[in-house]
């Protein structure tokens, strides 16, 4: 009882001396408080503060876009985005892929041209693109198109990847400059290195070799244009003397698998090809089966519309490896056909000169690339420049001759499914005795799928041409016989 009363005679004292000090330290805090709200900076103070930074910024800002080139402002972006957060956010790396790599085509940026459409039937975005060249098939579906700017991904080894076409205006250049990002984590850059990138080079290839194309330069855009090539001429069905194609199959085979020993005798792994003869004697169907057998786009390039040697050797080195690049009658352009390898004048020959080709059939430039077969065709040989028909130039010379009979019962067996007729014999002695084309026989043949009429028609076709040389042999006996006796006389 005692101890009740002494507690709540020295608790009242306890709580009058703790209530007077609070009200003390109250006081003295609501001074502290009152001195630090005066020394606070205004409002408008801190609005004109903030006015001055952000005009120092956006000035900062409009020097660093307009004069700090865009490699190196990406560069710094990169190196404050790892300095502030780097501790913060995944790490990662960024491969970026270019169109064009020393001079021509980068063969990274092609195989990702190829491969990635296979990847965006599942992309989830608003926009896509999407188009067709089948030119023979207008209902054909449409194929995907790589979108600007999308997130593209890709899986490869349990390894998360990141693909995006960017696509950005060039100062020098009136086209667009386009380039690859491929992003993944830092950890698996060597892998990517090793190994991704050719899983993506032969995924690719055996894209392009399901179906073929064929490309048309197109000057004012720079670039080649392609579209579905659906030429089904293959060396099965190929009218020519079986020993000639023997001989071709052999020579591309060995070639296809001779990559190492080019490499080791020091010479560019390509292989050139002359196709000559009358027209109408199958060049085109030949080229047509080459790129079947090869599997093989074609680059179909027109001389006469390049403009001078630096244009035809940007175009050249623009084809891809493992490609046919065509010339068709290359007597008709550049300086092949002149005797003369140096110019006068402008105006006394073509644009592209003969030296300006033949450096990259077989000079300097033609180690620019692997794999490339080139294809000349001429309906005249003899109006070639000899120098470029001395060897190593064109390493095979082909003659695409006039019908013979086993061209003959070849062409009959495609068209009219016969491996026999009563009328074989006369025709064979004829196709021996005049010149007639394949295309010339092929046009006959496909005018009816009745044998007998179609054969009939054949045989009065090479008995009228039998007739016309003979009388275009007797006007030049007649002529030479009055040119003899004008020079007696003249005697």
């Amino acid at each position: 009882m005692l101890k009740m009363q002494t507690f709540l005679l020295i608790t009242p004292t306890l709580y009058k001396h703790s209530i007077s000090a609070f009200l003390n330290s109250s006081s003295s805090s609501k001074q502290k408080m009152a001195s630090l709200y005066n020394q606070a900076p205004s409002v408008s103070a801190i609005f004109s503060l903030y006015t001055s930074f952000s005009a120092i910024m956006m000035l900062f800002r409009t020097i660093f876009n307009d004069i700090v080139p865009k490699r190196i402002q990406d560069h710094i972006t990169g190196k404050v985005v790892d300095f502030f957060f780097s501790s913060y956010l995944p790490s990662r790396f960024t491969f970026v892929i270019e169109k064009e790599w020393d001079s021509v085509e980068n063969i990274t940026f092609r195989a990702a041209e190829v491969y990635l459409p296979t990847l965006l039937s599942g992309l989830s975005t608003g926009n896509i693109v999407v188009g067709s060249s089948n030119l023979k098939n207008p209902e054909a579906q449409p194929k995907l198109g790589i979108p600007i700017d999308i997130n593209i991904t890709d899986e490869f080894e349990g390894i998360y990847l990141e693909w995006t076409l960017h696509s950005v205006e060039t100062k020098n250049s009136p086209y667009e400059k386009r380039f690859f990002h491929l992003t993944c984590e830092k950890e698996f850059r060597k892998k990517i290195m090793t190994e991704y990138f050719t899983y993506l080079t032969k995924s690719a290839d055996n894209i392009l070799r399901e179906s073929l194309k064929i490309y048309t330069y197109d000057r004012p855009n720079s670039c080649w244009l392609s579209t579905i090539f659906e030429h089904h001429t293959t060396f099965e069905t190929l009218a020519i003397e079986s020993h000639l194609k023997t001989r071709i199959i052999d020579d591309l085979d060995a070639y296809s698998q001779g990559k190492d020993f080019f490499k080791s005798v020091g010479r560019a792994w390509k292989r050139g090809y002359l196709l000559y003869g009358p027209p109408g004697t199958g060049k085109s169907s030949m080229v047509a089966a080459i790129a079947n057998y090869m599997k093989y786009d074609i680059y179909d390039l027109q001389l006469q519309s390049v403009r001078d040697d630096g244009e035809l050797r940007k175009i050249l080195t623009s084809t891809p490896n493992r490609s046919i690049l065509l010339i068709e009658d290359i007597d008709c352009g550049s300086g092949a056909s002149c005797k003369c390898q140096i110019k006068e004048t402008k105006e006394d020959c073509e644009r592209v000169s003969l030296s300006g080709l033949l450096n990259f059939v077989d000079g300097l430039w033609s180690s620019c690339g692997e794999g490339r077969i080139i294809i000349f065709t001429t309906n005249h040989k003899g109006k070639l420049n000899p120098a470029l028909l001395r060897p190593g130039r064109m390493d095979i010379h082909i003659l695409m001759g006039y019908c013979t009979p086993f061209v003959f019962k070849k062409l009959v067996s495609l068209y009219l499914k016969i491996d026999d007729h009563v009328l074989f014999d006369p025709i064979e002695k004829l196709v021996l005795k005049v010149s007639v084309t394949p295309a010339e026989v092929t046009q006959q043949l496909m005018m009816t799928k009745n044998a007998d009429i179609a054969l009939k028609g054949l045989l009065e076709l090479l008995e009228a041409k039998t007739m016309k040389e003979e009388e275009d042999s007797i006007e030049i006996e007649d002529g030479d016989t009055r040119k003899l006796n004008q020079m007696k006389k003249d005697k």
